[in-house]
C-alpha cells in the first residue's frame, strides 16, 4: 500500500464544501451524470459531504477509509478508477455495499483531487445502469478535479500568505511586514491573471471574488459594493502596483501595451488621479487593491 501524505496541517475551510459542489456540478454538466457525489479527505478519511441526484440517505455523511471501496482505492493509488458493476466487481472491497446498492448504483468512476502531492478529496460520477462509463465520463471528472485542485491550491496560498502577514504585523520587524504586504499584492495580481485565463465562468467569478476579498484586507475603508473600475482596469493597476511598466503589464496580462495604457488612463480619470501611481494609492484607499 502506498503511503498517504500527511493531511494534519490542512483544515477544511467553511466554503470548501461549496467548491466541491461546484466541481460536481461542472462534471455533471459536461457528461450528464444522474448521480454525482464526493467530498474532502481529512485525517486519511474521505468524507462524502456533497451529493447530487441521490435518492437515499445512505451516502450522506458516509466516511470512506483508505483502501476500502472504490473511493478508498483511489485515495491510496492517487489515480482515477472505475467499475462497470459495483456490486459484482472483484477489484475493490465491498465495505460500503449497503449504501451504494441501496442507491442502485452500478457503473461509477472516482477521481482524486490532488493538491501538492496530497489527495484532498475524491469526486464520483455514477449511473444506475450497468453500461460502463466511457472516456468522456472519465475526462469530465478529471477536468472537474483539476479545476477544483487549482482552486484549493490558490486558497491554500492565500491562507499561507495571510498567516505570514499576520505574523509580520504582530512581530517587531518593519521589513518583514513590508515583505508580507508585497507578497499579498503579488498574489492578488496573480489571482486576477489566472482568472482571465480560466474558461469556466463560475470558477473565474470565484477567483475574482477571492481577489476582491484579498484586496480589502488591511484597509480601514470598507470596499465599495460596486467597483468604479472595470475588471481589466483593476488588472492593469494591480500590475502597476507591483512596479511593472506598461510593456511588462501587457506581457503578463496578454494585452498590447497600448491597451494597458488605455485602461490606466480610464482608471486615472475615474479615480481623479493625475498619475498612475496616484491611481494605485486611490484604489488601495478604496479597497480595490491590497
Amino acid at each position: 500500500m502506498k503511503p498517504i501524505s500527511d493531511m494534519s496541517t490542512i483544515s477544511m475551510r467553511p466554503d470548501d464544501g461549496d467548491a466541491f459542489r461546484q466541481a460536481l456540478r461542472l462534471a455533471q454538466r459536461r457528461c450528464d451524470f444522474p448521480i454525482a457525489f464526493g467530498g474532502p479527505v481529512q485525517g486519511e478519511v474521505l468524507h462524502l459531504t456533497q451529493h447530487i441526484g441521490v435518492q437515499t440517505a445512505g451516502l450522506r455523511g458516509l466516511s470512506v477509509f483508505a483502501a476500502t471501496g472504490l473511493g478508498g482505492h483511489v485515495l491510496v493509488e492517487r489515480r482515477p478508477a472505475a467499475v462497470a458493476d459495483y456490486g459484482s466487481d472483484d477489484s475493490i472491497t465491498h465495505d460500503y455495499d449497503a449504501p451504494v446498492l441501496a442507491e442502485r448504483i452500478r457503473s461509477v468512476v472516482a477521481v482524486p483531487v490532488v493538491v501538492s502531492g496530497s489527495v484532498r478529496g475524491v469526486l464520483y460520477g455514477a449511473t444506475r445502469a450497468s453500461t460502463p462509463l466511457g472516456d468522456r465520463a472519465a475526462d469530465a471528472m478529471v477536468g472537474a478535479s483539476r479545476q477544483l485542485a487549482t482552486e484549493l491550491a490558490l486558497r491554500d496560498e492565500v491562507d499561507r500568505r495571510l498567516k505570514l502577514r499576520l505574523a509580520s504585523e504582530t512581530g517587531s520587524g518593519r521589513g518583514t511586514s513590508h515583505s508580507a504586504a508585497e507578497e499579498i499584492r503579488e498574489l492578488h495580481a496573480e489571482l486576477r491573471v489566472i482568472a482571465q485565463a480560466v474558461q469556466d465562468d463560475t470558477l473565474r467569478d470565484r477567483l475574482l471574488d477571492a481577489s476582491q476579498r484579498l484586496a480589502g484586507l488591511g484597509t480601514a475603508q470598507k470596499p465599495q459594493a460596486i467597483s468604479p473600475l472595470s475588471p481589466r482596469e483593476i488588472d492593469a493597476l494591480a500590475q502597476v502596483a507591483l512596479g511593472c511598466s506598461n510593456v511588462e503589464a501587457a506581457a503578463r496580462l496578454s494585452l498590447r501595451p497600448e491597451t494597458v495604457k488605455a485602461y490606466l488612463r480610464s482608471a486615472m480619470r475615474k479615480l481623479d488621479a493625475r498619475t498612475r501611481f496616484e491611481a494605485v494609492v486611490a484604489a488601495r484607499r478604496g479597497g480595490l487593491l491590497p
